[in-house]
C-alpha cells in the first residue's frame, strides 16, 4: 500500500489497445501520485506453472495490457504529461519467450521457447538463468503513454508519438517522463512492466513481470512536444558495467540487416563459449544485451554493435 498515494488503480482496471472512447478509470488533477496495480504483458496467461506449450496457445487479443486510463484535469491538445516515475515493487515471478511470428530473428527461430524466472523481490539479487547465468534486475515499465488523438482502436503493439509500447529500459524508477497530450485529459495509461531488458529486447520478450509501480502525473502547459522525451537521474548501465562486456557486431548498408547480423553473432558467441542451445541465448540476451549503433555516416555501410555483458556469467 502506498501511504503517499491518492488513488491506488487495480490489477482489473486495464484495457487492451489504445481508444480514445475508453472511460476513465479515475480524474485527477495535476500532480497527483498514483499506484498501478500492473498485471504481466501475457494479462495472467502466463505463470509460474506455466510449460512452453501455453505459449502457443496465447490469446493475443489479450496481449499487453495498460492500466487506466486517466483523466488528467485541465491537459489538452498541445500540452505534455510530466510522469515522474517514483518507484517499483516487483512481484518475483517473471517469464521470457520466443512467440513464433515475432521478434528480431522471428524467421530463424520459428518455434515457441519458454523460460520461466523467479527472483527476490526484496533485494533484486541478479536473476538465475540455467546452472550459471545472473541477470542484473532493473524494474521499468514497457508501455506508458496517452490516447492517441484519431478516434478508433490501436494496436498496443507499436511505439507511438504519445508513448505506448515503447519499452525503454530507463524509464526506471527515478526518471522523469514528458509524453505529448492529443486529446482532453490525455487519458494515461501504463503496464508492461519488465524485471530487466536489454536495448531492443531482441527476442520479443523481456523478463515480464508483474509488479506494482507508483507514479505522480503533472501537466506541462503548450509544451508541443512531436514524441516522448526523458530525462534520467543518474548513470542508466551501472547494473551491468562491472565487469565488461563481450560484443559482436553487424556491418552493411541496412541497418536492420546489421542488427540481425550483430543479435545472430552474439547468439553463436554464447552457444560456443557457454554451451547455450540457440533459443536459450536468443532469450538471455533479450533480457539483458544492447544493440547500439555504432556509426552511421560512413556510406554505404553502416555499423551495428551488440553488448553482452560479461557480470551474467562472471
Amino acid at each position: 500500500m502506498c501511504n503517499n498515494c491518492s488513488y491506488t488503480i487495480h490489477n482489473h482496471q486495464h484495457h487492451f489497445g489504445w481508444d480514445n472512447s475508453i472511460v476513465p478509470v479515475e480524474t485527477v488533477t495535476p500532480g497527483t501520485t498514483i499506484e498501478f496495480h500492473c498485471v504481466d504483458s501475457s494479462a495472467g496467461q502466463l505463470t509460474a506453472d506455466s510449460t512452453v506449450a501455453d505459449v502457443g496457445t496465447l490469446d493475443f487479443d489479450k496481449i499487453n495490457p495498460v492500466n487506466g486510463p486517466i483523466y488528467v484535469e485541465g491537459a489538452m491538445p498541445g500540452d505534455a504529461l510530466k510522469i515522474t516515475i517514483e518507484s517499483f515493487k516487483p512481484s518475483g515471478f517473471g517469464w521470457t519467450a520466443n512467440i513464433p511470428g515475432f521478434g528480431l530473428l522471428a524467421d530463424q527461430f520459428p518455434d515457441p521457447a519458454l523460460t520461466i524466472w523467479k527472483y527476490d523481490p526484496d533485494t533484486l539479487e541478479p536473476a538465475l538463468f540455467g546452472k550459471e547465468g545472473r541477470v542484473p534486475l532493473k524494474p521499468f515499465a514497457g508501455t506508458i503513454g496517452n490516447a492517441l488523438g484519431e478516434d478508433g482502436l490501436h494496436s498496443i503493439v507499436p511505439p507511438r508519438r504519445v508513448g505506448g509500447n515503447m519499452d525503454i529500459r530507463d524509464l526506471s524508477a527515478g526518471t522523469t517522463l514528458y509524453l505529448p497530450v492529443e486529446v482532453a485529459g490525455a487519458l494515461f495509461s501504463v503496464g508492461d512492466t519488465h524485471a530487466a531488458q536489454g536495448d531492443g529486447e531482441v527476442c520479443g520478450t523481456a523478463i515480464e513481470s508483474p509488479m506494482d509501480t507508483v507514479m505522480t502525473i503533472d501537466l506541462v502547459k503548450n509544451a508541443n512536444l512531436k514524441s516522448p522525451r526523458f530525462t534520467t537521474p543518474g548513470p542508466v548501465t551501472r547494473h551491468l558495467d562491472s565487469k565488461g562486456y563481450e560484443v559482436t557486431t553487424g556491418i552493411g548498408p541496412d541497418l536492420m540487416t546489421a542488427s540481425r547480423d550483430a543479435v545472430s553473432g552474439m547468439i553463436d558467441f554464447l552457444s560456443a563459449t557457454r554451451g547455450l542451445a540457440a533459443e536459450d541465448a536468443y532469450m538471455l540476451i533479450s533480457t539483458c544485451g544492447d544493440l547500439r549503433i555504432s556509426e552511421i555516416v560512413d556510406m554505404p555501410n553502416c555499423l551495428v554493435s551488440f553488448y553482452f555483458p560479461r557480470c551474467v556469467f562472471e
